[in-house]
């Protein structure tokens, strides 16, 4: 599959000054949008223009854009400062211009197709009442093949590394794809009596155990063996950029699958676009470019990641079964003992349904029961477990109050 990865530049590089030449030609017929004659044709020519001419996928990681948060009656400044910078990621601390001294919080970002700005409201709530920091992933195609390999153990050494670089106390919370990575990292440190251990772990909506409630994307990862994935996913980066040469499971392909799985949702979006910008709904246009512009900058993940990542956790499901293990050594979740464990899961979650994320009580048997607590948001798909009013007003106090009496 050495050629996908040209084909889709190739294309890329013919479509690309089409869509820049769209975008350029939008002020011109916005001078007809207030014509009797031809106000609605040129209004529809324009809503065609704009939709095509952002339509692209971008490969930078789009700007967190938090400069300041309220801090009781005053605003507080956020300055975005690399707390410790390796190759595949850096730890990012959202530093407030403040002696007022909060809990530390590590969010685990996904290393999946998007960039850490996928979880920006999730940074911007949990900014109000903690020192946060997020694992801020590179994308693997500008990461040299002089840095070695990546793979899941080492996204776990990643985790461990962030907390030892934050400092005893800390709490983390684990968002969808880390959270095996995160409870194994916990387990690990744990075991090891390391003072670096989180007070606290949030898993939120993640694939503890995908035998429970199997999604689409489950399944599909057990009607193929390992070698059909590297075959016909893993490609490899064009001389062009950084990271030449490294295999990788690029971010258009992922991008690609999350949008069929529900490509009719993202049709309808984009005739509502077409239908918001005719009509000069302003508020409707800008929120729909503001998702997509998001949503279609992704990143190219290192295909060990991918590949150990697909085998470990969605095929022979390691961690559940007790036998996943951590550069030789086996990982015991059973050995967490002191850290609050608290998982959280949406009702309409079509990624990790309900089932997956809470399997990691049972795992954890070391922890008593009142250092443990799952709860399901009713009315929520994946993303409102992370982002939106449903988790800013529902499901953040609760964490907020666990954080607070782990303090």
């Amino acid at each position: 599959m050495n050629a996908m990865y040209h084909a889709y530049q190739t294309q890329e590089d013919m479509i690309g000054p089409l869509r820049f030449a769209a975008r350029n030609m939008v002020p011109m017929v916005d001078l007809f949008t207030g014509d009797r004659s031809f106000g609605t044709v040129a209004r529809e020519v324009r809503a065609a223009l704009e939709i095509f001419g952002h339509s692209g996928i971008s490969h930078q990681r789009p700007a967190f854009g938090i400069t300041s948060v309220q801090l009781g009656n005053r605003e507080v400044p956020i300055i975005e400062e690399v707390a410790l910078s390796l190759p595949f990621g850096d730890l990012l601390h959202f530093r407030k211009d403040s002696d007022r001294v909060q809990p530390r919080v590590l969010i685990a970002a996904p290393m999946s197709g998007h960039f850490a700005t996928l979880l920006r409201n999730t940074v911007e709530v949990l900014l109000q009442d903690h020192d946060v920091f997020i694992t801020d992933w590179h994308n693997a195609r500008d990461v040299p093949l002089s840095a070695g390999r990546f793979g899941f153990d080492d996204y776990v050494a990643y985790i461990m590394s962030f907390l030892h670089e934050m400092g005893p106390g800390s709490h983390v919370v684990a968002v969808c794809q880390p959270a095996v990575a995160v409870l194994a990292a916990t387990a690990l440190m744990a075991e090891a009596d390391d003072p670096a251990t989180p007070r606290t772990m949030s898993l939120m909506g993640g694939p503890i155990d995908t035998r429970c409630s199997p999604s689409k994307v489950n399944v599909l990862a057990k009607t193929r063996d390992i070698a059909w994935f590297e075959k016909n996913l893993i490609s490899t980066v064009p001389q062009r950029y950084a990271g030449a040469g490294r295999k990788v499971y690029p971010g258009f392909v992922q991008l690609a699958s999350f949008v069929s799985m529900n490509l009719d949702r993202h049709i309808g979006a984009h005739l509502r676009q077409f239908r918001a910008i005719v009509t000069e709904d302003e508020v409707s246009e800008a929120a729909h470019r503001k998702f997509y512009d998001e949503y279609q900058a992704v990143m190219d993940l290192p295909a060990e990641f991918y590949l150990e990542t697909v085998e470990r956790v969605f095929q022979h499901h390691d961690l559940p079964m007790g036998t996943l293990a951590w550069r030789g050594q086996t990982v015991k979740p059973k050995a967490i003992g002191k850290t609050f464990l608290f998982t959280v899961e949406g009702e309409r979650d079509d990624i990790c349904p309900p089932g997956q994320s809470v399997a990691a009580l049972d795992l954890c048997s070391g922890l008593n029961a009142t250092r443990k607590r799952n709860y399901l948001q009713l009315g929520v798909g994946h993303y409102g477990i992370f982002s939106g009013s449903r988790w800013a007003r529902e499901i953040y106090p609760q964490l907020r109050e666990i954080i607070a009496l782990n303090n």
